[in-house]
């Protein structure tokens, strides 16, 4: 571009220094400079497209030097909470919004690999028994449940124009909420909004130029930009705690823990088991608190086995002073060291 505007400005000093020459013919000298404007103009025809990330939160640190076992993760709904595009036929169950996001999310942590992503398709009738105090949110099958929504959306168009030129930009600005529950527990880990915002902006010159009508892909950009703010520290929450799994079997036959080969569990990697803490009720918010577990010995991953994900599992050695009793499992658990 500064090349090609140097040149045309050296073609033009050229002609007014060749004006006594072709003073005689003022209609060859008018044709010249003509030429020259015309090629100016079509030279500063631009257009442009920026995607802009703002307010990004503050980055956690993930623990250094242990191997990460991929947690299992299930999304639930990701809701559009605005007012765009909700006509009198609007159906909330289908809204494209809602499902662009969704899509969005799983698609950018499948790409982080540390997540085996989880489709149900009854996880809105658990989610509601759940919250109606019918059955606990354990009957997902995954470690951690993810709850989103677009808290705002909106698309702007601005312009300016000059003597010779016009510019004219398309702008979409999204908010999205995403909400992390911890599924052991119940409890709310991590909430956080982000923005994002995507533009494209063309220009044009003495009437040349290019021309940009609706553009829906601005919409894509600018939630892929607030969710992609949020990932991070959506992978960061679910590592930080240290991967769990449960017995089970356990008898003469084989002992079988949860897990297999796709969340990366190897022969010969070791966890260590816990018995379960006592359970204490805060009396402010009448909300359960299970009390650090004892360890009481280790167990060692021999193969694995299992068609997909959920029903994957693993045989492992156990190794202790305390014994377990096989009558009651759900008393242990078994965590990553």
């Amino acid at each position: 571009m500064v090349h090609v505007s140097s040149t045309l400005l050296t073609f033009i000093r050229a002609c007014r220094n060749c004006k006594p020459a072709v003073e005689k013919n003022s209609e060859t000298m008018k044709k010249m400079l003509l030429l020259a404007f015309a090629l100016l103009a079509v030279c500063t025809v631009s257009a442009q497209r920026k995607t802009e990330t703002v307010e990004t939160p503050k980055s956690e640190t993930t623990s250094l030097g242990k191997k990460t076992i991929k947690r299992k993760v299930a999304i639930g709904r990701f809701s559009n909470e605005t007012q765009y595009a909700k006509g009198i036929f609007y159906d909330r169950e289908n809204d494209p919004m809602g499902k662009q996001a969704l899509d969005i999310l799983s698609a950018k942590l499948a790409a982080s690999g540390k997540f085996i992503l989880l489709e149900r398709g009854d996880l809105a009738s658990l989610l509601e028994e759940s919250k109606n105090g019918g059955t606990s949110l354990s009957t997902i099958g995954a470690d951690y449940l993810i709850i989103g929504s677009i808290t705002q959306f909106g698309r702007k168009n601005t312009g300016k124009s000059g003597v010779f030129s016009t510019t004219k930009t398309q702008t979409v600005e999204a908010a999205v909420s995403i909400r992390l529950v911890d599924v052991s527990s119940g409890l709310i880990i991590y909430s956080d909004e982000a923005k994002g915002t995507a533009e494209l902006t063309t220009k044009t010159t003495m009437g040349v130029g290019g021309k940009a009508d609706y553009d829906a892909t601005l919409s894509d950009k600018a939630i892929s930009e607030a969710i992609g703010q949020l990932v991070e520290n959506i992978i960061n929450k679910c590592t930080d705690k240290p991967w769990r799994t449960y017995f089970l079997s356990y008898d003469s036959d084989a002992v079988l823990i949860g897990g297999g080969a796709s969340q990366g569990l190897e022969p010969g990697d070791t966890f260590d088991v816990m018995t379960k803490g006592k359970k204490v009720k805060n009396p402010q918010t009448g909300i359960l608190i299970e009390l650090p577990g004892k360890k009481i010995g280790t167990v060692t991953v021999v193969s694995s086995a299992g068609d997909t994900p959920e029903t994957e599992y693993s045989v492992v050695t156990y190794s202790g002073a305390t014994p377990i009793d096989a009558n009651n499992l759900t008393n242990y658990y078994i965590v990553q060291q």
